[in-house]
C-alpha cells in the first residue's frame, strides 16, 4: 500500500562526543554521554552530538533538537532545525545535531528534547554532576 504521509517512528536519540561518517556510510559513534562531570562550574563543552534515528515513515519531515536547562525553560543554545524526507515505509534517515561551545552553569538534570512538526517525540535527562575532588593527605 502507497502512503501519500506517515508519521515515522523515532527508534534511538542520544547524546555523545562525535559521529564520524564512514567511507560506506556507517555512522562510527564516539563517546556516549552518560552524564558531564566537572570539578567546578560553569563548564565548557567544546563539542557536544545528538545522534537521532527514523524509520518507517513517508513525506517530508522537520526535526528539532533542544537542550534545555534543569529549569527546563531555558535553552543552552538555538534549537537545531533538519529538515529531513522520506521516501516509503521501509525507508530510515540518520541526523546528527552538533552544538558546540555549550556551557553548563549548574549541576542537574539538563534535558535533551525532539520534536517532529513541532511534536513533543522525546524528552531525557542528560546529568551535570560536580566531581568530588579527592582528599589531600
Amino acid at each position: 500500500m502507497a502512503f501519500e504521509r506517515m508519521i515515522p517512528d523515532l527508534q534511538a536519540s542520544f547524546a555523545c562526543e562525535d559521529v564520524r561518517v564512514e567511507a560506506s556510510g556507517a555512522h562510527t559513534i564516539v563517546g556516549i554521554v552518560n552524564f558531564i562531570g566537572a570539578p567546578t562550574l560553569p563548564i565548557q563543552v567544546i563539542k557536544l552530538c545528538v545522534w537521532t534515528r527514523w524509520s518507517s515513515g513517508v513525506g517530508q519531515f522537520e526535526q528539532v533538537t533542544r537542550l534545555l536547562a534543569p529549569d527546563e525553560v531555558t535553552l543552552l543554545a538555538p534549537p537545531a532545525v533538519t529538515q529531513f524526507h522520506l521516501g516509503n515505509e521501509e525507508s530510515h534517515t540518520t541526523n546528527v545535531n552538533i552544538f558546540g561551545g555549550l556551557q553548563f552553569k549548574e549541576p542537574g538534570a539538563h534535558h535533551v528534547e525532539i520534536l517532529l512538526d513541532g511534536e513533543l517525540k522525546l524528552h531525557y535527562p542528560l546529568r551535570v554532576v560536580l566531581l568530588q575532588q579527592p582528599q589531600q593527605s
